[in-house]
């Protein structure tokens, strides 16, 4: 579970979102984000159970800043309102896809693929679904699956087919998208109940078969 605490700091940050109160306030952050850091280290033992590539990493590295790069941002507020991690191989920095976890006060929520691949890593997610289309659409048509993510995955589509796929391939809006993204909203109580580890568990092991799908599909890429 959450130290509800997060969310507390996290309203008030918001509210307060300048070094003087960060400073003021440094102790408490540091406090929360030590347990968060806890957490993440179970949820890593608990993807361990069922996914070891992704498990190869620690939580510190993958528990994201809460400073703001603002070098190239119109928006100079320094500090992030969320806490998140995420787990994969090589951690938050690392190419492969993985599983992750966001803290936000209305806006919480866990998700996993892979946000923002590169051009090469576009092309070779598309390609391997192209190929592998009837095991791509049995893993994402699957009924927990759909339980959990629904029929679209997140972000953005382009409104054509993509370059070098031929526009009448029957699935070609599986070959569309800009990330490859699954996504779920949750409720910010749940994340402060026990019970929350569950649904955790259960959350991340239905995006297994599409994570292992689009991590062979960048074997390739990582070998180079």
């Amino acid at each position: 579970m959450i130290n509800p605490a997060v969310f507390k700091f996290l309203k008030e940050l918001k509210v307060n979102n300048h070094k003087e109160w960060f400073d003021a306030n440094r102790s408490s952050y540091n406090d929360l984000r030590k347990e968060f850091e806890e957490f993440i280290n179970v949820v890593i033992g608990e993807i361990a159970l069922f996914d070891s590539e992704a498990a190869k990493t620690t939580a510190k590295a993958s528990i994201f800043r809460i400073n703001r790069d603002i070098r190239f941002s119109n928006d100079k507020l320094p500090y992030k309102t969320n806490f998140g991690a995420f787990i994969a191989q090589g951690g938050r920095k690392g190419m492969n896809a993985g599983y992750y976890i966001h803290i936000e006060p209305g806006e919480c929520f866990l998700a996993g693929g892979i946000y923002m691949p590169s051009g090469p890593m576009l092309k070779a997610i598309r390609t391997e679904i192209y190929e592998n289309m009837e095991e791509f659409e049995q893993i994402v048509s699957a009924p927990a699956f759909l339980k959990h993510f629904g029929k679209e995955m997140w972000g953005e589509k382009l409104k054509t087919a993509p370059k070098g796929f031929p526009k009448d391939f029957i699935k070609i809006e599986y070959l569309k998208y800009k990330h490859y993204t699954l996504f779920k909203k949750e409720p910010d109580n749940i994340y402060v109940k026990p019970s929350f580890i569950n649904e955790v568990r259960e959350v991340f092991l239905e995006m297994r078969q599409f994570n292992k799908f689009l991590n062979r599909s960048l074997e390739n890429l990582q070998s180079n």
